[in-house]
């Protein structure tokens, strides 16, 4: 039974919500009074969906159409059923009052590797808020007292970028890299209480090269575009983490900007560490990416291209190879 005080919430602005689901499954779907008529041979696959918005609708959560999308897909796939049962609670509250919580299945056990592991890493595209639960539950368990402080790093290399043209002194040029980091921190824990623990040292922002030759005891760490970051550089990040300590490595493995040649440090660790007892590995996909369903398209779009280059390229290894042999 669906709350008819939630039925605006569910149909979406101008019944966007209602439209998707009718379009992607070839239903009619009318609100008659209060109640919702569903006609077509598709209507069991319908009602699932409109059960699990309803959830989300009670739960105070966002019904919107990504989370249609998403849910259309879970039914196509058949876990539908288990979207909001790993972890239902919220990862911690916004300064605004809004819960942070999963919104997919690949999110919810990604939090729960994170709540049962010392270290996890934390894999996918664009969109799919490793970083920001990462980081949502990094400030819950500080505001807990489960960890003293908080330390939020990245590798300082962007999309080619070079620090030294950039203008400034040190902390100016690193500034613009570690800007995500700040504005997820405002968010989640406000500006006037993350300047004060900064101050005093509870909250550390700062390039990767920072963490050289120190042990994070009693600490959240939290290493973001770790795809960037060379196999030494990955090497001596990991070995800084010490007692009472979390560590979470998040990056996508499809967006490495480092020069030609280079390995990246977290492809080498996802092989090297797996397997390891208190390491958790959590891929996540583009059914995971939360952000405008047209993300999830163009992410797509990309790793069919990307697919079509390796294919060519295996086809010249494979003529070249031909040839050398021919030529013996």
């Amino acid at each position: 039974m669906i709350n008819p005080d939630h039925l605006p919430i569910i149909f979406g602005k101008l019944d966007e919500n209602i439209i998707a689901i009718e379009a992607a499954l070839g239903v009619s779907i009318i609100n008659r009074d209060g109640q919702i008529f569903v006609t077509g041979d598709n209507r069991e696959q319908a009602l699932q969906v409109l059960r699990k918005l309803a959830e989300k609708a009670e739960d105070g959560q966002d019904v919107d159409l990504t989370a249609v999308t998403y849910l259309l897909e879970s039914q196509s796939d058949g876990t539908i059923a288990q979207v909001g049962k790993t972890n239902g609670g919220a990862v911690a509250i916004t300064q605004g009052g809004k819960a942070i919580k999963p919104k997919t299945l690949g999110q919810e056990k990604y939090v729960e590797q994170i709540g049962k592991n010392t270290v996890i890493f934390g894999v996918g595209p664009a969109g799919t808020g490793k970083t920001y639960l990462a980081m949502a539950m990094a400030i819950t368990a500080f505001k807990k007292g489960d960890v003293a402080r908080i330390i939020l790093t990245r590798p300082a290399i962007e999309a080619g970028e070079k620090l030294g043209f950039l203008p400034g002194d040190l902390q100016q040029k690193v500034d613009p890299y570690l800007r995500p980091l700040y504005d997820a921190l405002f968010e989640i824990m406000g500006q006037e209480a993350f300047h004060r623990n900064m101050e005093k040292g509870l909250i550390e922002v700062a390039p990767l090269a920072y963490m050289r030759g120190r042990t994070l005891d009693n600490s959240f760490i939290v290493l973001d575009e770790a795809q960037n970051t060379t196999p030494a550089q990955m090497k001596m990040f990991l070995t800084r983490i010490g007692y009472g300590s979390k560590a979470v490595v998040t990056g996508d493995i499809t967006q490495i900007d480092l020069p030609d040649g280079t390995k990246s440090g977290l492809k080498e660790a996802l092989t090297i560490i797996k397997g390891i007892d208190g390491i958790g590995i959590s891929m996540l996909t583009k059914k995971d990416v939360v952000r405008h369903p047209l993300v999830q398209k163009i992410i797509e779009a990309y790793e069919k291209q990307e697919n079509k280059q390796e294919v060519r390229r295996q086809r010249i290894i494979t003529k070249a190879k031909a040839r050398e042999r021919r030529q013996r």
